[in-house]
């Protein structure tokens, strides 16, 4: 399966994505593949000598590169990642800062930010008038609200990639109307064309939802997830494995999600009218920081029972 002209497949498995260089040369004395260096492996080395911040960015056209304190000839041309749009995106800072908790009026964020729109601009002078525009995302995400699982940072996206939508264990019902909302603006407006359902290994509303304790107002909620353990309940409770079942809760979970998209009106007339639409369900890793692909994936109706299937 392709996504707008690339394959899903490098993010799925965690990899890090490869950019070409202008020939084939030694960094630190590693030599590169076929002129090619993965972004990891060169972060690693910059850092290591004490070249400073190095940040990935694209250019309007979308191509990843590493733009770090080289020389101009060890530099590298861009590597296409998704098509050939004009969309600008911004440069994804290599480092990340600490919040400071003394920090009460959070004056050390706005700072962060400040100096964030000045390299911005300066890397790239009109970026957001341009953004400021418009955005032209191509996937929806819904993933949870676990502070760990910040979307465009794990799949190495910047702004106008991604339209996102999070809560509490990735969970999508068809009486939420705050999520429906995100979806139908997703694909009656944006049209998207891939809606990606990520849940992530000790999530902790799964884990509320697996035993009888009371939470208060958020116990509603996590009887969503109560109700996939009972349609999975044959099912889980032959994994003897304590965590494993806990594991394959997470997944049920987001597959069931995902499946509750698919039985939308907004997604089976998306289809109806012959729109580009993959339904997806994935799981997160935090132990290993891996995004992998679960066995659920729809691209139209005949992927829906029945009585699912509106006329």
């Amino acid at each position: 399966m392709e996504l707008i002209g690339s394959s899903l497949s490098s993010v799925v498995h965690g990899e890090w994505k490869w950019v070409h260089c202008r020939r084939h040369q030694k960094v630190a004395g590693h030599s590169s593949t076929e002129g090619c260096f993965p972004i990891f492996t060169m972060l690693q080395l910059l850092f290591k000598k004490g070249a400073g911040v190095s940040t990935l960015s694209r250019t309007r056209n979308s191509r990843l590169f590493i733009n770090a304190l080289l020389p101009r000839q060890q530099q590298c041309r861009p590597f296409f990642m998704f098509g050939t749009d004009n969309r600008a995106l911004s440069p994804i800072k290599a480092t990340t800062n600490k919040f400071d908790p003394s920090d009460r009026h959070l004056d050390g964020l706005l700072k962060h930010n400040r100096e964030w729109a000045k390299a911005v601009k300066k890397q790239e002078p009109d970026f957001f008038e341009q953004i400021n525009l418009k955005q032209e995302p191509k996937i929806l995400w819904i993933g949870c609200s676990d502070s760990r699982v910040p979307a465009e940072q794990i799949l190495q996206l910047g702004p106008g990639e991604l339209f996102v939508h999070r809560n509490i264990a990735n969970v999508v019902t068809n009486s939420d109307i705050n999520c429906l909302s995100v979806i139908q603006y997703a694909v009656e407006v944006l049209k998207v064309q891939h809606i990606i359902v990520c849940g992530h290994y000790n999530c902790g509303g799964v884990a509320a939802a697996s035993g009888n304790g009371q939470y208060g107002l958020i116990d509603n909620w996590l009887r969503n997830i109560k109700d996939v353990y009972r349609l999975h309940a044959k099912e889980l409770e032959t994994i003897q494995d304590e965590k494993a079942r806990f594991r394959r809760l997470v997944e049920c979970n987001a597959i069931h999600s995902a499946e509750t998209i698919c039985h939308s009106t907004i997604v089976q007339n998306a289809w109806k009218n012959n729109q580009n639409l993959t339904v997806h369900a994935w799981v997160y890793d935090l132990a290993d920081g891996h995004a992998r692909r679960l066995r659920f994936i729809a691209k139209d109706s005949n992927s829906l029972g029945n009585i699912y299937k509106v006329a």
